[in-house]
């Protein structure tokens, strides 16, 4: 599986959610709506997600094993740290 394509949103926005990206896989699946999130202990990803009937939130996709997502977490992490040192678009 490679990742093909990430396309970052910056959010500038109070709160600990700094941006919204959509991935492609092997330039054929699209998984939009993962969340780059600012924790205690620095940047993470959180999958999109609904709420269920019970209140609690449940992933739509996501990842099987924990290396699929390192990889995933590390590559839009590399991808939202280039997009903060683009200009900002008008």
């Amino acid at each position: 599986m490679q990742i093909t394509d990430v396309r970052v949103r910056k959010i500038t926005k109070e709160g600990k959610m700094r941006a919204i990206v959509s991935i492609t896989i092997d330039d054929e699946f699209v998984i939009h709506d993962i969340k780059v999130i600012e924790g205690e202990k620095g940047l993470f990803i959180a999958m999109p997600s609904k709420k269920a009937t019970d209140g609690e939130y449940r992933d739509i996709a996501h990842p099987i094993n924990s290396v699929t997502r390192e990889n995933i977490q590390r590559i839009i992490l590399e991808s939202y740290e280039k997009a903060l040192l683009e200009p900002e678009e008008e």
